[in-house]
């Protein structure tokens, strides 16, 4: 596969951002349609920039500078690029890190919103440490402990207390998830 096709079935969404640059929010945000651009930016890439700035929020930064913002400014703006990209599949590795709680529950459920939609045939992989996180948006999770799978299914399957114990050393109080409320881990003290 070359890395044009591959780039066209995947984006990654690093931890954070460290580098910077005097660009446009929406020109980066245009980076990711790079894989579909020969030499001229269709109509098309700029409409997809503007949708996918809409989806997540960011309107109002389209012609801000990236290397004025803030770290979770830049942080939505890299998931808006991935988005713009347009893969099958997403590998985001931390993609809520630098946000506060607000716009990570905002990131969290656009990412739910794009992969659940059967006809667009996309899927997501997502790293997090934020074990509530996982809980309320991911449909299996994968808890990895010494570099080897300790559990591995639904969010009720994987996020018990015996396992929160061994692989977090930590007690915990599990609140199963109920029609209005999503399960949530509550961390009682380390063992």
């Amino acid at each position: 596969m070359s890395l044009l096709e591959l780039s066209k079935m995947s984006s990654y969404v690093p931890q954070s951002v460290r580098t910077s640059f005097p660009m446009d929010v929406f020109d980066v945000v245009l980076l990711g349609r790079r894989p579909y651009i020969s030499w001229i930016v269709s109509s098309e890439d700029r409409e997809a920039v503007s949708r996918t700035l809409s989806l997540l929020g960011l309107e109002e930064f389209a012609f801000r500078k990236f290397d004025k913002l803030s770290g979770g400014e830049r942080q939505r703006v890299v998931v808006a690029k991935a988005v713009a990209q347009d893969p099958s599949i997403f590998l985001f590795d931390e993609p809520t890190s630098d946000l506060d709680l607000r716009n990570q529950i905002e990131v969290m459920k656009r990412i739910v919103e794009i992969v659940s939609d059967k006809e667009l045939g996309k899927s997501a992989i997502v790293s997090i440490h934020d074990i509530n996180i996982a809980a309320r948006f991911a449909d299996r999770i994968i808890l990895l402990h010494e570099g080897e799978v300790k559990a591995d299914g639904s969010p009720s399957e994987v996020l018990t207390e015996d396992n929160i114990a061994e692989v977090f050393e930590v007690t915990c109080d599990i609140l199963i998830q109920t029609e209005n409320s999503p399960m949530r881990v509550l961390i009682k003290d380390e063992i």
